[in-house]
């Protein structure tokens, strides 16, 4: 079996190599030429524990080549992102622009899959894109949707034992994706239809999104009423029934930022709440970037000095080098917008440069900051020493 994957971003590479680590023929497509050379390579280009290695055989073995452009392939999976065009609303132009780019290699008895982020319907429009061009594929090729549901940081494990919603275009398509997926996914393969595959990914994300919210919702309320915030969700989570996430400097990442508003665009009327949710973690982020200013100034005006700031952490959470969406980029970015020479130290542990945040080690931001803001509870930052001639803004939790 040969499968072509279309994307080898955050998700399609790790899913390429572990196809190609069970047997499959995988030739994995990316627009990026350097991109497609590291790979060819054995190298990988985003950070994941394990993967350089895993990488390094497929690539090795041939299980696993890269190119610009794909190839005749049994199986075509499109796995690029799925961006906003203006106000929120989902632009499916590099699902259909790699759906197009498959289209004249399609044969009788080919899967084609959709594994990015869409809004409901997409797999359906792009069904039609087929068959209006290759009409002779009607009945004759296979064609579903199936979501990654996956967390950086443990990408291998969890691409092989989570459950995946595989949804056909008809009956057929849904047993034949099952087929392929089966080869490398040991958790449950659970059957239904292509939209309903497509909702439950938006479903899943914003069921996130509205619990983290209620989080983010409490720690302003208790920030007001003097309540350390972690103590409470501690003593209220002793309820048997009661399960709060944590608060945070806002959502980031390409999945919980940004699956809710796939609805929402689509259902302005019926979505309330989870557009209230998005509308509450996008503020917290704002409302996190005040309170540092504020810092600031107050420091100003008792030392009669610009205090040092250390900004620690750009990733979208803990431990990962992914930056997409990131409340703490937004933060550092609207904090030296506002403050043109304030002595500001970026901290970002797990990227090595940056094109536009100068990054500086974390021992010696500490060391050297006045004002320190934990922005990522990455777990560097857990081990720093305890200081109280520090001033500590803590949004997510390193000493909770």
């Amino acid at each position: 079996m040969k499968a072509c994957f279309m994307g080898l971003g955050y998700i399609g590479l790790p899913t390429a190599i572990i196809a190609a680590e069970n047997g499959i023929e995988v030739i994995g497509v990316d627009i990026n030429p350097q991109v497609v050379e590291m790979t060819n390579k054995g190298e990988i280009h985003i950070v994941e524990p394990g993967l350089q290695e895993l990488c390094q055989q497929v690539v090795a073995s041939g299980h696993l080549k890269a190119s610009v452009e794909p190839e005749v392939s049994d199986v075509y999976l499109i796995v690029v992102p799925t961006p906003f065009k203006g106000n929120h609303e989902p632009d499916i132009s590099y699902v259909e622009t790699a759906t197009r780019s498959v289209i004249p290699l399609l044969k009788k008895e080919d899967l084609f899959v959709i594994e990015s982020t869409s809004p409901v319907g997409t797999t359906e429009k792009m069904t039609q894109l087929i068959f209006s061009l290759r009409p002779e594929l009607k009945d004759n090729i296979f064609i579903a949707y199936c979501p990654e549901r996956v967390l950086p940081g443990n990408v291998i494990y969890e691409l092989v034992h989570n459950d995946r919603v595989i949804g056909g275009i008809n009956e057929e398509s849904t047993e034949a994706a099952v087929g392929f997926y089966s080869r490398f996914v040991k958790g449950t393969l659970h059957k239904t239809n292509s939209k309903t595959a497509e909702m439950c990914k938006l479903t899943e994300n914003s069921s996130r999104d509205v619990q983290i919210a209620f989080a983010n919702e409490l720690s302003l309320i208790c920030d007001k009423a003097g309540i350390n915030v972690w103590k409470l969700i501690e003593l209220a989570n002793k309820h048997p029934r009661v399960n709060i996430l944590q608060p945070g400097a806002g959502v980031g990442g390409h999945c919980i930022a940004v699956d809710p508003y796939f609805i929402t665009a689509e259902f302005p009327y019926e979505s309330q709440l989870i557009a209230k949710a998005r509308e509450i973690n996008n503020y917290k982020a704002f409302w996190c970037a005040e309170k540092i200013e504020k810092e600031m100034l107050k420091f100003e005006l008792q030392h009669h000095r610009k205090p040092v700031v250390a900004m620690m952490g750009l990733a979208f959470k803990p431990n990962i080098d992914d930056l997409r969406e990131s409340p703490a980029k937004y933060i550092t970015t609207k904090v030296m917008q506002s403050h043109n020479n304030a002595d500001i130290l970026v901290v970002e542990p797990n990227v090595k440069e940056h094109k536009v945040f100068k990054l500086t080690d974390y021992k010696v931001a500490y060391e050297k900051a006045d004002i320190v803001v934990f922005m990522v509870a990455h777990k560097e930052f857990k081990e720093l020493p305890y200081t109280d001639d520090k001033i500590i803004l803590d949004f997510c939790g390193i000493n909770s």
